[in-house]
């Protein structure tokens, strides 16, 4: 178990956390920056369950950012949340140097954390990948999260290679977007990295081999019902975590309708219709269709409140543990049964 742990947040064996929300980046109606917003989503976020706070991830529009937003997008989360999370920035980019210069710079911000991304479109091979990420961790006193990606950065980063990574002093977590439990499985039994889900419907998957967690986008709308499953999971109710994690599904539908790639763009619509609009997306993102944000809405509706999901998963287990306990005394005094004919035999 990993003892580093970063920001309010953090404990060990879950360095970062355990729901965290991968945020979007409030915009004004002209596409500037609108940085009391950010402070403002970020308490919201944290009100609804997230510990942690991710800001310039994809999903926070890092590639159309520069890099004076991007401090102080960092600086106004810190600023917002204070005791309340940790929050992490994204600093990978597909140049090493770039990436070094904004690990510093969001240590600078008082960020408590850095998550590096696998450098896209480079497609180094396995060495670079070490050589990468040891040179940025190297840059700060941040602990890190690794962002394993393979559909946005093509390369993945292989079982043998996080293994190695698992070494360095501030290399602590894993954000998993690979969707191999087989492959983090290898992981998790070699190494004492943390692993986060980097797929919303795969976090109680996850979970379930040894995660710790999510980074999420549905959080934004539905946090607490990601803070109420991974809770139940943690504590090893995994009848409480599947009915929510089942219950979640018009959610991770609602996300698909924009496209596998632009969770970003399903985050900022559906914010829109809670009453919390964040502007559009920069290009080259466009902004959910009239129809797509119809459909959300749609999906959402259908979720089923919380509390009649944790009602009803209460009473399961309720009566799974009746169950247990009835078989439990019937097993029992077939043994005392047993162990009193034996010994009559005797």
């Amino acid at each position: 178990m990993t003892e580093l742990v970063a920001g309010p947040a953090g404990r060990p064996g879950r360095p970062f956390g355990t729901v965290l929300t991968a945020m979007v980046t409030p915009f004004d109606s002209n596409g500037q920056l609108d940085v009391e917003k950010v402070g403002a989503l970020a308490e919201r976020l944290v009100d609804q369950g997230s510990d942690g706070i991710l800001v310039n991830g994809t999903t926070g529009e890092s590639p159309t950012t520069t890099d004076a937003e991007k401090a102080a997008i960092g600086r106004q989360a810190v600023q917002a949340v204070v005791d309340g999370a940790t929050v992490i920035t994204g600093v990978g980019t597909y140049d090493t140097a770039h990436s070094i210069h904004l690990a510093r710079q969001a240590e600078a911000a008082g960020a408590h954390g850095a998550l590096i991304v696998s450098p896209y479109y480079s497609r180094p091979q396995q060495a670079g990948l070490l050589a990468h990420f040891r040179a940025v961790a190297d840059a700060s006193s941040l602990p890190v999260m690794l962002y394993d990606i393979p559909p946005r950065a093509v390369v993945q980063i292989e079982p043998n290679t996080l293994i190695e990574l698992a070494h360095h002093p501030r290399i602590t977590a894993v954000k998993d977007a690979k969707g191999d439990l087989y492959a983090g499985s290898r992981v998790l039994a070699a190494t004492d990295l943390a692993y986060y889900s980097g797929d919303d419907p795969l976090t109680l998957p996850w979970m379930s081999v040894g995660g710790v967690g999510v980074v999420s986008i549905i959080s934004h709308v539905v946090g607490p019902y990601l803070r109420a499953m991974v809770d139940a999971a943690l504590a090893g109710d995994y009848i409480t975590a599947r009915a929510i994690h089942l219950a979640l599904m018009p959610a991770h539908r609602a996300m698909s309708r924009t496209g596998g790639g632009a969770g970003l763009v399903f985050a900022k619509a559906a914010l829109a219709l809670a009453g919390f609009p964040v502007g559009q997306p920069r290009l080259p993102q466009i902004p959910a269709t009239a129809e797509q944000t119809a459909r959300i809405e749609s999906d959402l509706a259908e979720l089923t409140p919380l509390a009649e999901i944790l009602a009803t998963a209460g009473a399961r287990a309720d009566t799974a543990s009746s169950t247990a306990n009835n078989e439990d005394m019937a097993n029992n005094k077939d043994m005392r049964s047993s162990t009193t004919t034996a010994g009559a035999a005797r």
